[in-house]
This record gives structure tokens, C-alpha cells and sequence, in this order.
């Protein structure tokens, strides 16, 4: 089991490199990431952008711009549409967020003559997580894009994160259905959906995870808060993903981990044809490397 993220960068080391394509590659940031995981073997990138822009802002960074090819397209838009359709036509393996809005990569993603994105399909931002405290990895969602999820879409959202855990190796995850509370109560509906989903997962339609809620986070991350409280549950203290029931919970919750809790990060979109890495244009070059290095191993 992959316990760290540096964990998740050797793995992807011990295979053939996969094609990554950066949409807007104009940022040092993304610009310093992707050079150091094409040094460390997890890629070969294709940039796509302002040629200028990029080799200035590498030579800047101390990044060589040889050591990825570049396709020269100064309009954001078309720059983006040219990641994409590398995508579509088998040319790249999954696809990467420069120095372009989440709006416009999430529409240009789902667009449905140009996208990625199948007929019945959601996308969901899916987190892992790494911070002292814990000896294993953190995986949540959605912090990013989808605001308020009903029943239905939390469903599809959990299987997401269940497939980035048997990545990681978690042969069977535990979940932990985030609420305020461990009681099931009727006003608060994200506590029936807990209720409603971690009986799906009893009776076998979710498979081979063991999943819990509603429980409050004290009770996911702590046994002791658990045994407290007298609650009674196998996720208790040793959860693997936390769904949360909404974008503002999940999304605080990331970035606590991130700035207050010394918390390193890594985080992409699943539900389209690839994985496609989505971080934030302020994000360290160390998260978006670590996103590179979940795309690789997820792709």
C-alpha cells in the first residue's frame, strides 16, 4: 500500500513514462513541475501555449525547455482546445491545467462535440492528502467542482475516490461519509444520504470497501473520539477517503490541511476519458507535481 506521495512518485518511476499534456504551460509553477517529472522519468510532456512565454519563464526557473516539446499557441483557448484534442486522438495520456481559469478547463473538458467527457459521466475533483499526523494518505472529494451533490452523485463521486485508493493499493478502503453529526437525522438530509449510501455498500452494491456515515470528522480521524462518544463503526479513526457533503466543507477542509496542518497535496479530475490534473494557479510547484505524479498513476 502507498502510504506517502513520494511513495506515489517512485511507483510511477518503476513504469514505461506516460504522455502528459499541458494545457497553457506559461506558468513557473507548472513549468518547474513538469520539467522535474520529466528528469524524474513519470512523463514526456507536450506544452501547449505562448512558445515565448514558456522558454522565458524555463530559463528563468532553471528548467530546460528542450527537455519537453512545445506547441506554439498564444490565444488560452486554443491552446487548451490543442491539449484536448491530443487526448481524443491517442496522442497523450492525460491532460494538465496551466495558467488558464478551472471554469474554462472544466467547460472545455465536458464540452460535448469537443470534450472528454461520456454521455452519463461526471467529473469530480478528488484529493489525496499527506500530512504529519497521519501515517497514511488522505483521500476526499469534491473541494473543487461539483457545489452540492445529491444522493446520486455522491454515489458515483465515492466510486471515484474507491478507484484512486486501489491505485494506491488500499485492496479494500474504508470510507468515512462526512456530517456534522453520527446520528441519522431527518432535517439534515446529508445525514439520511450517508445512512441511504452506507447500506448500498452493505449489501454489495458498492464493492469491496467498507463504508460508514454519517460521521463527524473527529470520529473518522480518531478511534479515541469514537470510543468516547460510545460510536461503534470499522472506519472510526482509520479512514481512507472522506466524502464530504459539499463543496465549502470538502473545499475548507483541503485547504486547512494545505496552509495551517503542513499538508502536502495532490489532485486531479476523474470521470472524463483520463485523468486531468487540476490544481489551483497558486499552488506550489510540490502539489503539482505530485498531481502530475497521481495523473501518471491513474491514467
Amino acid at each position: 500500500m502507498i502510504t506517502s506521495l513520494e511513495q506515489v512518485v517512485e511507483h510511477v518511476k518503476g513504469q514505461k513514462p506516460k504522455r502528459l499534456a499541458v494545457a497553457c504551460g506559461e506558468d513557473p509553477h507548472t513549468i518547474e513541475a513538469v520539467g522535474r517529472a520529466v528528469k524524474a522519468g513519470l512523463v514526456q510532456a507536450v506544452l501547449t501555449g505562448h512558445r515565448a512565454k514558456i522558454e522565458s519563464v524555463a530559463r528563468e526557473n532553471k528548467t530546460d525547455p528542450a527537455s519537453f516539446e512545445i506547441i506554439d499557441e498564444p490565444d488560452p483557448g486554443k491552446a487548451l482546445a490543442r491539449a484536448i484534442a491530443r487526448i481524443k486522438a491517442g496522442e497523450s495520456d492525460f491532460l494538465m491545467k496551466g495558467l488558464i481559469d478551472s471554469s474554462l478547463y472544466i467547460k472545455a473538458i465536458i464540452d460535448k462535440e469537443k470534450g472528454l467527457l461520456q454521455p452519463g459521466k461526471l467529473l469530480s475533483h478528488v484529493s489525496v492528502i499527506q500530512v504529519p499526523t497521519r501515517k497514511k494518505l488522505i483521500i476526499c472529494a469534491d473541494a473543487a467542482v461539483i457545489p452540492y451533490p445529491d444522493l446520486e452523485t455522491k454515489v458515483q463521486i465515492l466510486n471515484y475516490c474507491l478507484a484512486v485508493a486501489r491505485k494506491l493499493g488500499i485492496d479494500r478502503p474504508k470510507a468515512a461519509i462526512i456530517c456534522a453529526v453520527e446520528k441519522v437525522n431527518p432535517k439534515m438530509v446529508p445525514t439520511t444520504d450517508a445512512a441511504i449510501i452506507s447500506k448500498m455498500a452493505d449489501r454489495g452494491q458498492i464493492k469491496n470497501a467498507i463504508v460508514d456515515g454519517p460521521l463527524a470528522l473527529d470520529i473518522a480521524m480518531s478511534k479515541e473520539s469514537a470510543d468516547i462518544k460510545g460510536v461503534q463503526s470499522a472506519v472510526a479513526g482509520d479512514a481512507d477517503i472522506l466524502l464530504f457533503p459539499n463543496i465549502e466543507t470538502a473545499n475548507v477542509f483541503f485547504k486547512t490541511c494545505s496552509y495551517l496542518a503542513g499538508g502536502e497535496t495532490a489532485a486531479l479530475v476523474a470521470g472524463a476519458d483520463c485523468p486531468c490534473v487540476l490544481t489551483s494557479r497558486s499552488d506550489s510547484e510540490d502539489s503539482k507535481f505530485y498531481s502530475i505524479a497521481l495523473g501518471a498513476l491513474t491514467a
